[in-house]
């Protein structure tokens, strides 16, 4: 269902509750990865430059319920404040008296940024007292933030039971690249997953089964797969105990007409500190060494699917991305998925810092910050975030 949009929304004025993902990696205050702060700014310019006074709020880590020194938003403020070129000071609570005395005294066109939503300890139980409170600081309320809309949070289910409900710009990006894999996919419609576990994948796969044309699956996950093919892996990691599962998935391919594509060769090692893999058949890794990573014929075999198709959806890495000497065949997918003029949508965030590193991200179609909530969109779930807000073709908000 079509969602409400912010454009649709009268803000001037107006004190404007925007839940966003600035989920970032960050390491002593230092950001890794600001692809989720870029991705809100179109929102929160939109927001400012119509004169609303934006309260922005998000999470970042998991200190459940806790204050975490490590996890305060001051330095996402910061570089937020860069990219806008103007100042969103950060607050040292979310809710409080001193959060509603500086709101009250935003001015128009200006921000804030509330502390971690995480802090609080009613945020991730959906705390009706806490959501109140939030709602109590705005007018209007806007989830952007498509990363944590699988959630039924206080900011983002709880919240928009007290607030006209609309989805921002980034959300809206979403559900429409998204929508068009589930609904409308160009063809040969082609997925390639990747990560560790098979088990964190399980339903997505069963959902695109229905949906796509090939499926190509590398990283850790393809391990176990290998395993219900009857090939040894050595020390690899691997879920045993889902051996079974992904014998079911690879007959219930063959079932659909999908082509189900493993590695044919992978780069071992005796261990993760190695300071270069070696190459060998999938069918002929040694006892003593695991697997890292998808080998060279693997990734030139991979690429020739991609070639001929018309929509590809790519989540998680082929190997250990995080290790140079295992990171060749993460690369060697991303330079296959650009290079296709398709419909091409990438989320993850192995897969997205691939990209971004390879300086690629501008011939994606569309690079998804949702994670688990992208999974869940093509696994054909309801995600709360996003059925809490008001439907397009619903009655007219004052």
């Amino acid at each position: 269902m079509p969602k409400r949009s912010v454009v649709d929304a009268g803000v001037e004025g107006k004190r404007v509750f925007v839940r966003v993902d600035f989920n970032v990696p960050m390491k002593a205050g230092v950001i890794g990865d600001d692809t989720r702060i870029r991705a809100s700014l179109p929102t929160v310019r939109h927001l400012l430059d119509r004169g609303a006074r934006v309260v922005l709020a998000s999470h970042l880590g998991r200190p459940r319920g806790t204050t975490v020194e490590d996890l305060r938003l001051a330095p996402v403020a910061a570089r937020l404040s860069a990219l806008l070129g103007k100042d969103v000071p950060a607050l040292a609570e979310v809710v409080g008296p001193r959060v509603e005395a500086a709101v009250a005294a935003l001015p128009r066109g200006e921000a804030l940024l509330l502390e971690n939503l995480r802090f609080e300890p009613g945020e991730e139980r959906n705390d009706p007292a806490l959501a109140e409170r939030l709602a109590g600081l705005a007018e209007l309320y806007v989830n952007d933030a498509f990363g944590a809309a699988h959630r039924a949070h206080a900011s983002t289910t709880g919240i928009a039971a007290h607030l006209p409900a609309y989805a921002g710009l980034l959300m809206q990006r979403e559900l429409e690249a998204l929508g068009t894999l589930v609904h409308q996919p160009a063809r040969p419609f082609a997925a390639v997953l990747g990560g560790a576990k098979v088990s964190d994948k399980l339903g997505v796969i069963g959902g695109l089964l229905d949906q796509v044309d090939l499926l190509l699956i590398g990283g850790g996950m393809a391990n176990t797969f290998l395993l219900a093919q009857g090939l040894e892996i050595g020390t690899s990691l691997a879920e045993r105990e889902r051996i079974e599962d992904a014998q079911r998935l690879l007959d219930d391919a063959g079932a659909r007409g999908v082509t189900l594509v493993l590695p044919t060769d992978v780069v071992i090692a005796p261990s993760l500190e190695a300071a270069a893999g070696t190459a060998v058949p999938a069918c002929a890794v040694p006892a003593e060494a695991a697997i890292f990573d998808i080998g060279p014929e693997t990734t030139r075999l991979f690429a020739s699917h991609l070639a001929s198709a018309e929509t590809i959806f790519w989540n998680g890495p082929m190997g250990v991305f995080e290790r140079p000497a295992f990171a060749a065949g993460t690369r060697a997918v991303a330079e296959a998925v650009a290079a296709r003029n398709a419909f091409t949508v990438v989320g993850g965030g192995d897969s997205i810092a691939a990209i971004e590193q390879s300086r690629l991200a501008d011939r994606i179609s569309h690079i998804s910050t949702g994670g688990g909530a992208s999974l869940e969109f093509l696994e054909g779930k309801e995600l709360p975030g996003v059925a809490a807000l008001l439907d397009a073709n619903g009655p007219t908000v004052a």
